[in-house]
C-alpha cells in the first residue's frame, strides 16, 4: 500500500494492481491526476519496481504535463520482471497480458509510453493488444510514432538553456558548456548549443569525462562516440584530459547540462561547481536541499520537469497525429514559454525556479478543477 504521505489534494486518483497467472505477469499503474486529461506516463520493467517508485514518477509527470501546457495528467506504470532472465517470447506475453488488463483505463484514463526495458516494439504490441493506437505513444514510425531518435528532449533542453542564458543577460556565443551524458539527450543538446556558438569543453559517458579547454569539435566527437562507443577516445587538442565520470561537475564550464544519471550532484561535490547555470536534462540529478544550496550561491538551476519536457510534448504531438515538423515547433514554443514564465516568477518572488514551477503547475490543475465543478 502507498502510505498517506503519498496522498494529497492532487492524487493519486487510482492505483491498479494486475496479475496474470498464465504468464506470471504482475504489474500496476498509478493514475495520479486526470484533471487536465488522461494520465501520461511510461511503463518500466524491472525486478524491483514498486508502487511507491511508480507513484513518485507519476507525480512528476503530473507536474511536467501541467507545466508544459498539455491536456495530459500524470501517471506511470511498472511490471515486475527481469528482462535479462526471461526469453523475448515470454517478455512479449507479459506485455500483452499487461496491455489487456489495462484496456478498461487505457487510453481513457491512462496513455502509456516506453520506459526502462520497454521500447518501440513493446509499444506496437501494447497498442495492437489494446486495439486503440491512442493507448500509447512511442510507437514505431510505421504506426504514426515520432521516434526518440529525433531528439525532442535534447532540443527542448537546448531551448531551455537559451532562455536561462538570456534571463541572466549573457551571450551564448561567449559561454562554455559541459554535458554529463552523451546519450540521446546530451548528444542533441551538444549539437544545438555548439551550432548556436557556445563552446563545448567537457563531456562524459559511462567510461569517463573528456575535458578540452580549447573546445571539443562536436562532429569529430560524434564520430568518435559512434566508432569507439565512448567520448574518452577523442584526442584532438593539446589540453585534452580524461577524468573520472563524476568529475564533469567540476569541469569549470559556464553551463552544466545534466543528461544521464540521477543524484549526480551530491554533498560531496556540490562545492566544486563553477557553473553559472545548471540545466537539468536528466531527472533528479540532485536533491531539493542541494538545489537550495546552489540557489543561495546564485547558481541558476533550471529544474528537470521544466527543461526536459520536450519528450512528453513530442508524445502529445504523436497522440494527436502530428508530424515531425509540428513536433519541433511545439517543443520550441512550449519550452521557451514555460521556462521564461518559471524563471521570471522565481526572480520576482525570490524563490528557486523549482518552487516557482511547482506553484504554476498546481495553479493550473486547481484552476481547471474548479472550472469543471
Amino acid at each position: 500500500m502507498i502510505s498517506d504521505t503519498f496522498h494529497d489534494e492532487i492524487g493519486p486518483e487510482k492505483i491498479l494492481e494486475v496479475y496474470d497467472p498464465k504468464t506470471g505477469m504482475h504489474g500496476f499503474v498509478v493514475i495520479d491526476n486526470t484533471v487536465l486529461g488522461p494520465g501520461k506516463g511510461g511503463i518500466r520493467m524491472t525486478p524491483t519496481v514498486s508502487k511507491e517508485e511508480v507513484f513518485k514518477l507519476a507525480r512528476a509527470m503530473t507536474y511536467k504535463c501541467s507545466l508544459a501546457g498539455l491536456p495530459f495528467g500524470g501517471a506511470k506504470s511498472g511490471i515486475i520482471a527481469n528482462p535479462k532472465e526471461i526469453t523475448p517470447e515470454h517478455k512479449q506475453a507479459i506485455v500483452k497480458a499487461f496491455a489487456k488488463a489495462l484496456i478498461p483505463v487505457s487510453p481513457s484514463q491512462y496513455v502509456a509510453a516506453p520506459d526502462i526495458s520497454m521500447a518501440e516494439e513493446e509499444m506496437r504490441l501494447y497498442a495492437n493488444t489494446n486495439g486503440d493506437p491512442k493507448s500509447c505513444t512511442g510507437k514505431p514510425a510505421d504506426m504514426g510514432g515520432l521516434p526518440h531518435e529525433l531528439g525532442s528532449t535534447g532540443f527542448g533542453v537546448y531551448h531551455s538553456t537559451l532562455v536561462a542564458v538570456k534571463h541572466l543577460g549573457l551571450d551564448i556565443k561567449k559561454l562554455t558548456f559541459a554535458v554529463e551524458g552523451f546519450g540521446n539527450v546530451g548528444w542533441f543538446a551538444s549539437k544545438f548549443l555548439t551550432e548556436a556558438g557556445a563552446k563545448l569543453i567537457a563531456v562524459s559517458d559511462s567510461q569517463g569525462t573528456l575535458c578540452n579547454n580549447e573546445g571539443i569539435d562536436f562532429d569529430k566527437l560524434a564520430e568518435v562516440k559512434k566508432k569507439e562507443r565512448t567520448v574518452t577516445k577523442y584526442n584532438e587538442g593539446k589540453t585534452c584530459l580524461v577524468l573520472k565520470g563524476e568529475e564533469i561537475v567540476s569541469a569549470g564550464a559556464d553551463i552544466l547540462i545534466t543528461a544521464a544519471v540521477p543524484d549526480l550532484i551530491t554533498d560531496a561535490n556540490k562545492d566544486q561547481i563553477k557553473a553559472k547555470i545548471i540545466v537539468q536534462g536528466s531527472n533528479i540529478p540532485m536533491t531539493y536541499e542541494i538545489e537550495e544550496f546552489l540557489h543561495k550561491k546564485n547558481i541558476l538551476v533550471v529544474p528537470d520537469f521544466v527543461a526536459n519536457a520536450g519528450g512528453v510534448i513530442s508524445s502529445y504531438v504523436e497522440f494527436i497525429g502530428g508530424n515531425e515538423k509540428e513536433m519541433f515547433k511545439m517543443v520550441e514554443e512550449k519550452i521557451v514559454k514555460n521556462t521564461t514564465e518559471v524563471l521570471e516568477r522565481a526572480k520576482k518572488a525570490g524563490i528557486k525556479p523549482r518552487d516557482a514551477g511547482l506553484k504554476i503547475a498546481v495553479e493550473r490543475i486547481k484552476k481547471t478543477s474548479e472550472a469543471k465543478k
